[in-house]
């Protein structure tokens, strides 16, 4: 245990010497296999990560919903679901804001990055609140605390790279995260009346627009529901006797005998060429309400996998830019450059992050550690307490995606140890899907939290003009309640575990 703790403490000053934290991980993990086992066997502990990480068919996830959300952003869906929030929220006070949120929480649908929630939010909303007279400090707290969604709805990256290193269902996490989100938009929208009650010259409303306005902005959004409900209800009718066209069934769990009217490969490609044709009609929010639900209702009534969601995912986002989002070659080689290169860098960490918990793993420190837990006799829900607050101080010097590789490895063992299964009355999986949630939603405290809140500084390159204390100041009272939902998730497990405990 001794000799981890030293590992940690040597992560953490290479870390803060500004090592990139993948070879900082890899750096450690290599050299305390050395240091255990020799130079050779650390050699090869570091070569079968690299061969096993880069064949691992669950990863092709990541390139695939990278490629979706790069897309989706240049195919400026962002208007849209702006310009819908707007038409419904605008003529409150604090509306735009709150449009804001909600757009956020629409986009990150369909893109799977806070930061790039943000930045492309910021462009679209500022505009239009600076227009109305909106305060600094509430115009751009809505758009970076909003823009921490990008993490908790589906898809999410952080969430894959969570499921693939505790071997958690990624489909089941994905499901878990729609509720939260949903409490999260709302918290959000709380934090805003708040300022606007305290403050009522922060966010004056703007004009109220008509129905007939409102309703043109949903335009289509009724025919891709319908598609959505009927592929679900396809791949679920059967004939009970093949040569029969008169004898059908329904079965929800596909164990039934006969065949049935739509295969998942069958109904994926008759949604994705449907999407095609209505979106030769339609454009706007319908964009990405049809991406969600192809995505989500796929994988949620198990049409297809979350590899084969992500793919089609990324073609209805291609679709969707070169119809209506005026894409050229010269945009085209552009989104597939910083796919590949993010796909390349998180592929990096991930291997980084591997090769260190593969240390902490062999020196036996999650063992030791359960064991030290349980003798403090403090209680499943203190040592919980416990991580959330430590995750909330460690959101204050690092970003995200290096919070979750260097302490799940550590913490989900613990938590897994504690007997979570039998409190709540539900398997071992959900409990890993429930504390999975849990961890993502700290996470989002730590992206707006002083001094390193990510989404802070990628307003500041965004908006220049603004000055960080203002920001931060701004996102006061959405940490707030970021503080009380985590209280309210932790709480109500239903929330986070009620979508995937009805999965098939």
């Amino acid at each position: 245990m001794t000799l981890t703790l030293i590992a940690f403490a040597v992560l953490l000053v290479i870390s803060f010497a500004r090592v990139p934290i993948a070879f900082a991980m890899g750096i450690v993990g290599f050299a305390g296999f050395a240091m255990l086992r020799g130079v050779e066997p650390a050699l090869g502990q570091l070569e079968k990560v690299a061969f096993a990480t880069g064949i691992n068919y669950e990863l092709t996830v990541l390139p695939l919903f990278i490629l979706m959300g790069n897309f989706v952003t240049s195919a400026r869906l962002s208007e849209d679901l702006y310009a819908a929030a707007h038409a419904f929220l605008g003529h409150r006070r604090g509306g735009l804001a709150m449009a804001t949120v909600v757009a956020c929480g629409g986009f990150a649908s369909v893109c799977g990055s806070s930061m790039a929630t943000a930045a492309t939010m910021a462009k679209v909303a500022m505009p239009s609140m600076r227009k109305y007279g909106y305060a600094d400090k509430l115009a751009v707290a809505s758009i970076a605390s909003g823009g921490t969604l990008g993490i908790l709805i589906p898809p999410s990256t952080i969430m894959v790279i969570y499921g693939i290193m505790t071997q958690t269902n990624i489909g089941h996490l994905f499901a878990a995260g729609i509720l939260p989100g949903i409490v999260a938009i709302l918290f959000y929208l709380l934090a805003v009346q708040w300022i606007v009650r305290t403050d009522p010259a922060a966010g004056p409303p703007a004009e109220r627009q008509g129905w007939r306005k409102r309703l043109a902005t949903l335009r289509g959004v009724g025919w891709f529901l319908a598609l959505a409900v009927a592929l679900l209800l396809a791949t679920r009718i059967y004939w009970a006797r093949p040569e029969s066209w008169f004898s059908l069934g329904f079965d929800w769990s596909r164990s039934a005998p006969g065949q049935y009217l739509l295969d998942p490969v069958t109904a994926g490609i008759v949604g994705m060429v449907a999407v095609f044709a209505l979106a030769l009609v339609f454009r706007g929010v319908v964009g990405v309400i049809a991406l969600f639900l192809l995505v989500m209702i796929g994988i949620y009534g198990g049409i297809f996998t979350p590899t084969e969601a992500a793919g089609i995912g990324a073609a209805g986002a291609f679709l969707f830019s070169l119809l209506h989002g005026g894409m050229t070659l010269a945009k085209l080689y552009q989104v597939l450059l910083d796919s590949a290169v993010t796909t390349a860098m998180m592929f990096t960490v991930l291997m980084g992050a591997i090769l260190f918990s593969d240390f902490i793993n062999f020196t036996g420190f999650a063992e030791a550690l359960v064991t030290f837990v349980n003798n403090l006799g403090v209680g499943r829900w203190g040592v919980l307490f416990a991580i959330v607050v430590i995750y909330i101080i460690l959101g204050t010097a690092m970003e995200e995606l290096s919070m979750i590789l260097l302490t799940v490895p550590v913490f989900f063992p613990l938590v897994m140890s504690l007997g979570f299964d039998q409190a709540l009355g539900v398997p071992p999986g959900l409990v890993a899907v429930w504390f999975g949630i849990l961890i993502v939603c700290v996470v989002e405290i730590g992206m707006i939290s002083p001094p390193v809140g990510v989404n802070i500084f990628v307003l500041r390159s965004v908006l220049p003009d603004v000055p960080t204390s203002v920001i931060f100041r701004g996102v006061m009272p959405f940490f707030t309640m970021d503080c009380l939902r985590i209280a309210v998730l932790t709480a109500f497990p239903i929330i986070s575990i009620w979508l995937p405990s009805h999965m098939r």
